[in-house]
């Protein structure tokens, strides 16, 4: 739409971006009306620190988006990466005894985990030319299966020293600011810039709205296309380290429906479903509008939480028809 023709119709204001901010504003407030705990230094910091692992995974999954991919995988990839994760720092433990070497053995296992995990998808999505919904919903179960075979159906625990000694990780941070906070405020601002300035991103962006054009426009959409799937894999193994030192442990109920979270926190932040376009700030609101209602139930007696999962699913399918009647409109 022209100018002219905006100045015609008179301005109105863009609910894809006014949208997720006020919802935000929203929900601070009517937390802070039903819980005067609800804005204190310390519930707000849980709710930021628990909410890393989605955000951290939310913003890789808004490239895959973007480019018009979709990543069903993701949830039961962390589960599968924590158990491989834990298995392989309790083996080595004999070998370097418990100390930040096993530490960062066990972080290099979680990020090329995460690496491989992301390229087998975007492989086979890619150059074995499947769709990725069936690919990523195959490997959701392949990976689910895998974590409950090596913890033979049970849980897989840490070393109770190496436990002790990666709390931190979780629990410490810096002038007040935990960790995964700061992971999460790094991986976001990078992939914005990413987004916003670097060729990846408009490429990307290029290739969801129309790969035949993309191609035209001498844009490598295979090598796009697999590189978003590889930054995803490792964006779940960062998330996976900053999550196994909370708990220690891993099972097959780990990461169970972070993968609706994270596709959910995406399309509320506006980026388009069917690809073309990608907002990352917008992934990040829409990763603390998801976390505070998640909050507020646990805080009210108003609404079951274990309702959470359902009111996502609602949340994802209004915000589709609105990004429909929205084209419509264009």
């Amino acid at each position: 739409m022209s100018s002219a023709e905006r100045l015609e119709r008179g301005w109105r204001p863009d609910l894809r971006v006014l949208g997720p901010l006020l919802a935000l504003a929203a929900l601070v407030l009517i937390g802070a009306l039903l819980n005067g705990n609800f804005l204190s230094a310390g519930n707000i910091t849980n709710v930021l620190s628990r909410s890393a692992f989605i955000g951290i995974i939310a913003v890789g999954m808004t490239f895959v988006i973007t480019s018009g991919g979709l990543d069903l995988s993701v949830g039961s990839m962390a589960a599968f990466i924590a158990g491989l994760m834990i298995l392989v720092m309790n083996a080595l433990l004999p070998v370097l005894g418990a100390g930040w070497p096993l530490a960062i053995a066990g972080m290099a296992t979680a990020i090329v985990a995460g690496t491989l995990a992301g390229m087998i998808n975007g492989f086979l999505i890619t150059t074995m030319r499947i769709e990725a919904f069936i690919v990523t919903l195959g490997t959701m179960g392949i990976y689910r299966s895998l974590v409950t075979w090596l913890a033979d159906g049970g849980t897989l625990s840490l070393d109770f020293g190496m436990r002790t000694l990666i709390r931190p990780i979780y629990f410490n941070g810096i002038l007040g600011i935990s960790f995964p906070i700061i992971v999460f405020a790094l991986v976001a601002i990078c992939g914005e810039v990413v987004m916003r300035r670097a060729a990846f991103g408009r490429h990307a962006a290029a290739v969801g709205s129309n790969d035949r054009v993309a191609r035209y426009s001498s844009v490598d959409v295979n090598r796009v296309r697999l590189t978003t799937y590889v930054f995803l894999g490792i964006l779940v193994g960062i998330a996976t380290i900053m999550y196994v030192p909370r708990l220690g442990a891993a099972s097959s109920s780990t990461g169970v429906l972070w993968e609706l979270e994270a596709i959910a926190a995406v399309i509320i932040g506006g980026t388009m479903l069917k690809g073309g376009f990608g907002r990352v700030w917008g992934t990040v609101v829409g990763v603390l509008i998801l976390s505070l209602i998640d909050n507020i139930l646990n805080l009210t007696d108003g609404v079951s939480p274990y309702l959470n999962g359902a009111i996502q699913g609602v949340i994802i399918i209004l915000a589709v028809i609105l990004q429909r009647e929205k084209r419509a409109e264009g």
